[in-house]
C-alpha cells in the first residue's frame, strides 16, 4: 500500500513539474512567436490578436511576405545584414584565433613572467568595458579610422575571456603528445594546427559562437564609431534597427520583419553547433 502511495506522489510531482516547464516554455517563446507572426501580417493588423482566419481560404488576407521584401530591398537592410555578417564574422574569427594561440602559449610554453602576465591579463576583466570606450574612441579618431570597418573590428580582437577558456582546456592536453609531434619533426605551427586545434575544437567553436554573438548584437560601439548621418554603407543591423524605429515607429509589421533578419544567423549557427557549444562550455569550465 505504501508503495502505491509513493508511486502516486511521484507521478503527481512529475505532472506538476512538466506542466510548470510547459508553461514556462510557452511564456519564454511567446514573444518570439509573436514577432514572427507579426512580421507576416498585413499592414495595419499587427495589434489584432488573431493567428488564424475564420476560413483557411482567407489565409492570404491575413499574412503576406511583402514586409520582408520591402525591408530587405527598399530599406537597405540587405546592406546592413551583410555589414553585420562581415564585421561579426571577421572579428570572431581573428579574436578566436588569437585567443587560441595565447591560450596555447600560456598553457604549454615556459618563459619569464608567464604567470604574472597571465594574472595581469585576468585582472583586466574586473574593469568594466565602458571604461575603455572613450580612450578607444580617441585612438580611433587620431588614427583616421572613424567611420570605417577597421574601427568596428580591430579594437575588439583581444579576448581575455577567450584566453582563459582556451588555457584551461589546453592545460589538460597531455604534453607527451606535443613532445611526440616534435620527435616526428613537426614545427610549432604544425603542432598548433594539427594537434592543439583539433583537440580543442569544441572549445574553439564555442568561443567563436560567443564572440560572433557579441559582435552581431553590438550596438553602442558600432553606433559611436560610425556616422549614420553621412553614410549608410557601413551601418550594421543593430544600428539600422535602432534608427528604423524613428520614422517607422507605428509600422510594427515592418519592424518585426526587420527584427527577424537579426536572429537568422544566430539561430542557424546554434542549430548546427549546439553540440559543440554545450561540450565546449563543459570542457572549458572544468579543470581536472
Amino acid at each position: 500500500m505504501s508503495v502505491i502511495k509513493k508511486d502516486n506522489w511521484f507521478y503527481l510531482k512529475r505532472t506538476v513539474l512538466y506542466l510548470a516547464l510547459t508553461a514556462t516554455g510557452i511564456l519564454v517563446t511567446y514573444p518570439f512567436i509573436w514577432m514572427i507572426c507579426t512580421a507576416f501580417k498585413i499592414p495595419g493588423t499587427a495589434l489584432k490578436f488573431q493567428l488564424f482566419p475564420h476560413n483557411l481560404s482567407d489565409f492570404s488576407t491575413m499574412y503576406t511576405r511583402e514586409n520582408f521584401i520591402k525591408v530587405w530591398q527598399g530599406m537597405n537592410f540587405s546592406v546592413y545584414f551583410l555589414n553585420s555578417l562581415f564585421v561579426a564574422g571577421t572579428a570572431a574569427f581573428f579574436a578566436t584565433f588569437f585567443a587560441t594561440m595565447a591560450g596555447y602559449v600560456f598553457a604549454k610554453k615556459e618563459f619569464w613572467g608567464r604567470q604574472k602576465i597571465y594574472y595581469l591579463l585576468l585582472s583586466t576583466m574586473m574593469i568594466p568595458g565602458m571604461m575603455y570606450m572613450i580612450p578607444q574612441f580617441v585612438i580611433i579618431v587620431k588614427m583616421g579610422w572613424y567611420n570605417t570597418y577597421k574601427a568596428m573590428i580591430i579594437p575588439h580582437l583581444a579576448s581575455v575571456f577567450g584566453v582563459l577558456l582556451l588555457r584551461q582546456f589546453i592545460e589538460t592536453i597531455p604534453t607527451s603528445l606535443i613532445e611526440a609531434a616534435k620527435i616526428d619533426g613537426a614545427s610549432e605551427w604544425q603542432i598548433f594546427r594539427r594537434v592543439i586545434i583539433p583537440l580543442a575544437f569544441p572549445v574553439v567553436a564555442t568561443l567563436f559562437l560567443m564572440t560572433f554573438l557579441f559582435h552581431w548584437s553590438n550596438f553602442l560601439w558600432q553606433l559611436v564609431v560610425s556616422d549614420p548621418g553621412l553614410t549608410q554603407n557601413i551601418r550594421t543591423l543593430p544600428v539600422g534597427l535602432a534608427l528604423f524605429r524613428g520614422p517607422h515607429a507605428n509600422e510594427w509589421e515592418l519592424m518585426m520583419a526587420a527584427s527577424c533578419f537579426s536572429i537568422i544567423p544566430i539561430a542557424i549557427m546554434f542549430w548546427f553547433a549546439q553540440k559543440f557549444f554545450i561540450e565546449g562550455m563543459t570542457q572549458g569550465a572544468v579543470k581536472e
